[in-house]
């Protein structure tokens, strides 16, 4: 029995330190292969980013030109002269004035998935205040007054605010897609 403690003890001498080089063999592989999956898996990111960008670049840059359209289209000079009805009540003209703002603006609402939150409350605010605007003319008007009466009213508002709000969103839309490229 003694020849075989002797021998088991002399292989648990020969096994022991084996064990612990394998397993700190087995401890640095693995540091050095997550090293190599980390640094492929960032590689991969920075590659995927890339391609996500080449393919929304274009529908970002959509985006931005259609809401600098709208800001354009939504402009109280640009609607009065675009919608101007002279004969036609104010009244009648402010609802025709709102109603178009509130298309040109739900036509163009799904363009915020593709631009900066930001600048799609500027635009939101913007479509507000020449809201705001119309109304404030049309407040101002008789019930005999026309649709020329309330251009000109609009016309007066405009050049009193300077710049406009739909202004102001152009500007920073044209920063902001400028910064894509």
């Amino acid at each position: 029995m003694d020849n075989i403690t002797q021998l088991i003890f002399q292989i648990a001498l020969i096994l022991v330190p084996a064990g612990a080089v394998l397993m700190t063999a087995i401890f640095f592989m693995r540091k050095i292969a997550e090293k190599d999956l980390r640094a492929s898996h960032s590689q991969l990111n920075a590659e995927l980013k890339t391609e996500r960008q080449k393919f929304f670049l274009p529908q970002r840059v959509d985006a931005y030109q259609r809401a600098v359209l709208l800001m354009e289209r939504i402009h109280p000079n640009s609607l009065v002269m675009r919608l101007n009805n002279p004969g036609l009540p104010a009244a009648a003209m402010q609802i025709k004035l709102l109603d178009s703002i509130r298309e040109e603006y739900e036509h163009n609402i799904a363009q915020q998935m593709f631009i900066s939150v930001d600048a799609w409350n500027m635009v939101k605010k913007a479509k507000e205040e020449t809201v705001k605007i119309v109304n404030l003319a049309g407040r101002q008007m008789e019930p005999t007054s026309n649709g020329m009466d309330l251009a000109g009213k609009i016309f007066e508002i405009v050049g009193e605010v300077g710049t406009l709000p739909t202004e102001i969103a152009v500007e920073i839309l044209k920063k902001e897609v400028q910064q894509l490229f």
